[in-house]
């Protein structure tokens, strides 16, 4: 994947800057992830309710991404992100050496502030250093690089989990980020310059839409990342080692394919990809209620993670609406608003899986799609109502 093709000289500190951020929030991200419930159940000896609870509590700090903008007023917002993946970096080199409940927690929390944060600075640093054209594409490829760093992990815990106790296989990925996150904190940004961002805290009317595509994403990226693999593992027997191997290739996948949206976005635009990523989820949604082909379930976890990565679109339509100081305070709240499903959708979810029978999971994430994909309708018409103003001060 060629990083910096066809970015202004003046732009490519900054996108060395983010490619850097990216691969250590994603490694510590990703090695904590894949290593916790063995950890959890081997090492420190926690119960289905204590590791619950841990669970639940990581979700917390994305329901509080708003709060990045009180740090905002005495932390550059550059500087804020590489602290961001300092913390989560630490956070997970630290699970690994307190085997305990209330330690995990702590650690637990720290990884997952830090992972937060960055995720909504990653999104309002590339809004605001680049333009309509260039966002799509510095995002696609960001996005390749997330999914690199997670098959590149993903393989390290694969290969070494058999040989290394969990100290060293926590500390080896919270290494790998605390390392990338001091070297951005150091890291002078040069060549590029961003407006002075508002420090409101308030969601504003004029951004409704983005409000709402992110709640019903949330409700849909809860679905898939939670009850996808729990329908693999619960009825279709799949292993341990069978869900690694498919995590793998699903990296692999979109290591190849993300860089690709980018370009998509600017072709169709984004009123006609979120109309596309939408009709997909749906038939997706509705093949995970009715399939009874472990192949076929492979195949709509793929485009279901594939189709994910759409979600670009999002962020560039806001680019195309948005004022430029509104950027950080607007992803900050989006963040908050697309976490709001995933502290409500997994008991409710789950008590519908008990209620009703698997399918009825997957019925409502057809529903929410269905909002989306009627919301979606009126993105061309938001953009040309707001965005002409907005587009001539990007310019």
């Amino acid at each position: 994947m060629a990083l910096f093709s066809g970015i202004p000289a003046s732009k490519k500190n900054v996108l060395l800057f983010m490619a850097l951020l990216n691969i250590g929030s994603t490694v510590s991200m990703q090695g904590w992830s894949m290593l916790y419930n063995n950890f959890v159940v081997n090492e420190a000896g926690l119960s289905a309710a204590q590791s619950g609870l841990v669970q639940g509590l990581r979700e917390v700090p994305g329901l509080l991404g708003v709060t990045l903008i009180f740090f905002l007023f005495f932390i550059k917002e550059h500087r804020l992100a590489a602290l961001a993946v300092m913390a989560a970096g630490l956070g997970t080199l630290l699970t690994g050496m307190f085997p305990h409940f209330v330690p995990i927690i702590c650690t637990s929390m720290l990884m997952s502030f830090g992972f937060h944060y960055f995720e909504a600075l990653n999104n309002s640093l590339a809004i605001e250093h680049f333009d309509l054209k260039q966002t799509p594409i510095v995002m696609g490829r960001l996005r390749g690089l997330v999914a690199g760093g997670s098959l590149m992990i993903s393989l390290f815990v694969f290969a070494f989990s058999g040989i290394l106790g969990f100290s060293w296989l926590f500390f080896v990925p919270g290494a790998i980020g605390l390392i990338l996150g001091l070297f951005g904190l150091l890291h002078p940004l040069t060549g590029s310059s961003a407006p002075a961002q508002r420090k409101r805290v308030l969601p504003q009317a004029r951004y409704w839409l983005f409000y709402a595509l992110n709640l019903l994403q949330g409700g849909r990226r809860i679905i898939f990342s939670v009850f996808a693999v729990f329908l693999m593992v619960e009825q279709f027997g799949f292993s341990v080692r069978s869900v690694s191997l498919l995590f793998m290739f699903n990296y692999a996948v979109n290591w190849v394919f993300n860089p690709m949206v980018g370009k998509i976005i600017n072709r169709l635009g984004e009123a006609r990809l979120m109309t596309i990523e939408y009709s997909a989820a749906l038939i997706i949604f509705l093949g995970y209620a009715f399939t009874e082909s472990s192949a076929l379930l492979v195949l709509l976890y793929v485009l279901d993670s594939l189709t994910l990565n759409f979600s670009i679109a999002m962020r560039t339509f806001f680019q195309k609406i948005a004022y430029a100081e509104d950027a950080a305070p607007n992803m900050a709240i989006a963040q908050t608003i697309n976490h709001i499903p995933a502290v409500c959708i997994p008991a409710f979810g789950g008590w519908m899986w008990l209620a009703f029978g698997y399918q009825s999971v997957f019925f409502f994430g057809a529903a929410l799609t269905a909002i989306s994909f009627v919301l979606a309708q009126f993105v061309n018409r938001e953009i040309r109502i707001k965005g002409q103003e907005v587009q001539e001060r990007w310019k």
